[in-house]
């Protein structure tokens, strides 16, 4: 059993890490993260990935309930965190100016940006709390290494093909 989440997230890290040595599909790979935050983070309304595209962000693999499917760069939480390239907590997103209500139930938000070997911004991971200031420096300290075990799973091929996907 669990006790902290410190604990979580070194467990967490540890099965990111694992689907990242199986690493086969880039959205088979985010959709078990997404599952294994969730599931040793229950106090995670809603835990998912947005692609960043040349003008806007875009839905990927998530775990909760139904999402905004694209998210312009000049409004909310995720395009900050895009814009300021770091990690942004948000304790209320109702003061959060600009914020993107996907969901009303939200209260907290954490969003982390996910860069590649090469330091180019690939996609951003996003959760959010039904409770205010549900997130702080641990959260922001295991997210950020659960990112970090993200990097090598953006082959060129695989984010090119995307990336062309996406614009359609």
């Amino acid at each position: 059993m669990i006790h902290n989440k410190t604990e979580a997230y070194r467990w967490a890290a540890a099965r990111v890490r694992a689907q990242t040595v199986r690493h086969v599909d880039l959205v088979a790979t985010l959709a078990n993260t997404a599952a294994i935050l969730k599931e040793y983070l229950p106090n995670f309304f809603w835990v998912g990935f947005y692609f960043f595209c040349s003008d806007h962000l875009l839905l990927g693999p998530f775990q909760g309930p139904p999402a905004c499917v694209r998210l312009s760069l000049d409004k909310g939480v995720c395009a900050a965190a895009v814009r300021e390239k770091r990690t942004i907590l948000v304790d209320n997103v109702h003061d959060f100016v600009g914020h993107v209500a996907c969901d009303a139930r939200s209260k907290s938000e954490i969003v982390v940006p996910i860069f590649d070997r090469r330091k180019a911004l690939k996609a951003v991971l996003d959760v959010d709390s039904e409770t205010v200031a549900d997130f702080d420096r641990d959260d922001e300290i295991g997210l950020q290494q659960i990112v970090q075990l993200l990097q090598d799973i953006w082959q060129p091929s695989i984010a090119s093909l995307t990336g062309s996907q996406i614009r359609k």
